[in-house]
Formats: C-alpha cells, sequence, structure tokens
C-alpha cells in the first residue's frame, strides 16, 4: 500500500469520527435543552398557579374584612 493510499484511509476514518463525535455532542446538547424546557415550563406552571391562589386568598380575605 503506498503513503498516500495510507493518508486517504486515514483521513477518511478521522472524518468519519469527527462526524460521530459531533452527531453525539449534538444529541447530548439538543437532549439538555428539551430537559431543561420542560422544568422551566413545568416552574412557569407552579409559579402561575402560586400567584392564581394567593390572588384568591387576598380576594377571600378583603371580602372577609367588608
Amino acid at each position: 500500500m503506498s503513503q498516500a493510499t495510507r493518508m486517504h484511509r486515514r483521513h477518511r476514518f478521522n472524518t468519519r469520527m469527527t462526524r460521530i463525535v459531533l452527531l453525539i455532542s449534538f444529541l447530548f446538547f439538543f437532549g439538555r435543552f428539551v430537559y431543561s424546557s420542560i422544568g422551566a415550563w413545568h416552574h412557569h406552571q407552579d409559579k402561575i398557579q402560586s400567584q392564581q391562589s394567593s390572588l384568591s386568598v387576598e380576594t377571600s380575605a378583603g371580602k372577609a374584612l367588608n
């Protein structure tokens, strides 16, 4: 096998490995993005729910004072 053929095969292997590593990295990044988005959505819903419950407590306390 000539030097040029070995270098070409090594280059193809390096290119393939680079693509695999980038794909795995992207999948991790995308998975973390989805996970954090779901967590943020749940946090947002809890915050809205706690605000609504505190408003209803304040409204009922205000009616009781009148």
